[in-house]
């Protein structure tokens, strides 16, 4: 990955592998989640610190079917079944790791399930050899495949079930009489004295990662099944390669998202809402009928009321728009509380940091603020209240009253002809 980054955290649809991983296994509701950590362990325990699962650490990295081994003593007691999963295979469903477990406890009980797939290009991966009922015959290394055994189609993905009574007592069989001296999991299919079985699934599912190109890949993948799952609900993505969503996007029905919309995580978006052209939304929610861009952006915080506007060049941080309420154009709203069916003129800000703390602005329902005003917060203005165009606000203004903050103006009949003749006589003397 040439990165800082441990691989396994590279995020897809703004969540690490892992974790995606680890939220697809907690749907078969397992007893245990071991993790087996080894170089960069400091970043993958604290990433899984709050997950509720065990960590198991490989010191020596000696081969996969090792770092399964460390993974014993976490597992003591336990009498289950054993999904072996990669946490550079994100894209695993719940659905294939519970037909894993389904096949492993059918009535002739293999040994290991392997979980194969059938690429576009089956390149170095290793083969799997099987009858007409799955079960394995030989699984074989490329480099050490016959012509006749590369011609198989079928790969081995390298995840497995394993009953936890035989896992650790296969992995005590296997050596590491190989090249790189390591031991291998797959090892344990072909040992002699039972038999294994293998179920596929599609390509994409088992894609793993190893470089940033395939991480855009993996991220391809996942973007498409989310957007066709998006439309099957009842959203209108009008340019569907162009939208980008995070891996807890809550879409309502009737949904309207324009080109080029980024969801970020922590979004939910009511029925009835169109999101606009080039808008960015993170950890926002956006209520029933509410109307969204072009160009605008929610940032953590945003509450968006029913059919309320945030228009073109609006940001909103922290802050509550309440029905109705209108931000049409160009202007910031943070930390505030926007009341039902306010204006917001173009170009309003609310002042709410001085450098070292937040501070918050209310503004009542119906109030009306003219363009280009900044509301220093703290500060109130009242329902019903006027903030006149160009106003500094820095007291709190009454329900209903006209706040007018800046000078008079003052009109110099013919000031401007005179200023330009001087002007002109001066730059002419300057010139001679």
């Amino acid at each position: 990955m040439k990165s800082s980054l441990h691989k396994v955290l590279h995020p897809v649809a703004g969540r690490p592998m892992l974790l995606h991983l680890l939220a697809s296994a907690s749907e078969l509701q397992p007893e245990r989640q071991v993790v087996v950590v080894g170089a960069g362990r400091e970043q993958v325990e604290q990433a899984v610190a709050d997950t509720g699962v065990t960590v198991a650490v490989q010191a020596q990295q000696l081969g996969t079917g090792h770092a399964v081994a460390q993974g014993h003593d976490a597992l003591a007691g336990f009498a289950g079944d054993v999904l072996i999963l990669y946490g550079d295979v994100p894209l695993v469903r719940p659905e294939t790791m519970r037909a894993m477990i389904d096949r492993l406890n059918r009535g002739d009980e293999p040994r290991a399930v392997v979980l194969g797939f059938r690429p576009d290009d089956a390149a170095a991966y290793g083969r799997i050899i099987a009858d007409g009922q799955g079960i394995i015959e030989k699984m074989v290394e490329y480099k050490d495949a016959s012509e006749a055994e590369r011609a198989v189609t079928l790969c081995n993905s390298g995840l497995m079930a394993v009953r936890s009574t035989d896992l650790f007592v296969l992995l005590d069989r296997i050596g590491n009489n190989n090249a790189a001296g390591e031991y291998y999991l797959p090892d344990i299919v072909m040992l002699p004295g039972g038999q294994s079985a293998v179920i596929e699934t599609e390509a994409w599912e088992v894609a793993g990662v190893n470089s940033r190109i395939e991480l855009a890949g993996v991220e391809a993948v996942w973007q498409a099944r989310r957007r066709a799952e998006a439309m099957q609900d009842g959203v209108t993505l009008i340019a569907p390669d162009t939208v980008f969503f995070a891996h807890d996007t809550v879409l309502g029905r009737d949904v309207v998202v324009e080109p080029n919309v980024v969801f970020g995580p922590g979004v939910s978006v009511a029925d009835d809402v169109t999101i606009h052209a080039f808008s960015h939304l993170e950890g926002a929610t956006v209520e029933s009928g509410a109307e969204i861009g072009p160009y605008a952006r929610l940032r953590p915080g945003a509450e968006i009321g029913p059919r309320a506007k945030v228009g073109n060049f609006v940001e909103i941080k922290k802050a509550r728009l309440d029905e109705g309420a209108k931000a049409n154009h160009l202007s910031y709203i943070g930390d505030a509380h926007v009341g039902a069916g306010a204006n917001i003129g173009a170009g309003t800000i609310t002042c709410n940091y001085d450098g070292f703390l937040k501070y918050r602005t209310e503004i009542g329902a119906g109030a009306f603020i003219g363009s280009n005003s900044a509301l220093v917060a703290p500060t109130s203005i009242g329902a019903g209240a006027i903030v006149a165009a160009g106003s500094v606000v820095t007291r709190p203004v009454e329900a209903d009253a006209l706040c007018l903050v800046r000078p008079e103006q003052v009109e110099k009949p013919g000031w401007a002809v005179r200023f330009r003749e001087r002007m002109k006589a001066k730059k002419a003397a300057a010139k001679g």
